[in-house]
């Protein structure tokens, strides 16, 4: 175990404190169970990024972190509990009273997905949206594949795939059912279509508060 020493930080972590739970940033008061965290680690590392803050309550209150154990829990999360294993890089801020609060911050991942594995021993991939940890859609975690796999080259958009970039321009995102129904083909090669236009960036998936959307990358 790390023997890591606190640096002054009252302020910069009142700073992040005050931002509050969202997609690049959790709280945690306690850390006791390993694969838990390592949903935080997945999701963080398929988005853009994250830092969980440990010792700090879900409303805001600095409590500390009690245990130097919390930080050992924190890198089995990572090395065990994810595939593939990711790197945590820990730091400890003394604040107010004393009270040390420890900053996990864990980069995008190079390489998606990052599984967790589940108590029953199922391997997952989670998303950050907001300030929660969703289950990624098995779409999404296809087309992530199909993008480590893809080699650059010049390709020719066939009609079904010219048409979800039309409708894209009219309706701006779209769910699989909704370009299915309208370009008349089946799920299957809805897709397969997808996937393929995600591995060459020309579409990706954004979240409407309820559900993953396609849409055109920007």
């Amino acid at each position: 175990m790390k023997d890591l020493k606190a640096i002054r930080g009252k302020f910069y972590i009142q700073r992040l404190i005050e931002e509050g739970e969202h997609e690049h940033q959790d709280f945690k008061f306690a850390i006791s169970d390993a694969r838990k965290i390592a949903r935080s680690i997945s999701a963080f590392a398929n988005n853009d990024g994250g830092r969980l803050l440990i010792g700090v309550k879900d409303n805001g209150n600095i409590a500390g972190v009690r245990n130097e154990e919390d930080i050992f829990v924190i890198e089995q999360a990572a090395q065990m509990y994810c595939r593939p294993p990711q790197e945590v890089k820990i730091t400890a801020f003394s604040t107010e009273g004393g009270a040390v609060v420890v900053r996990a911050e864990i980069d995008k991942a190079q390489r998606r997905p990052v599984k967790c594995q589940e108590p029953d021993g199922t391997w997952k991939a989670f998303y950050r949206v907001n300030d929660e940890n969703i289950l990624a859609p098995s779409l999404m975690v296809k087309a992530w594949q199909r993008k480590q796999s893809h080699n650059a080259q010049i390709i020719t958009l066939s009609e079904a795939e010219t048409a979800l970039m039309r409708y894209l321009d009219e309706e701006k995102s779209l769910t699989i059912e909704q370009y299915a129904q309208r370009a008349h083909i089946s799920m299957a090669m809805a897709e397969d279509i997808i996937i393929r236009l995600y591995a060459i960036d020309i579409i990706t998936f954004t979240y409407n508060g309820s559900s993953f959307l396609i849409s055109k990358c920007q």
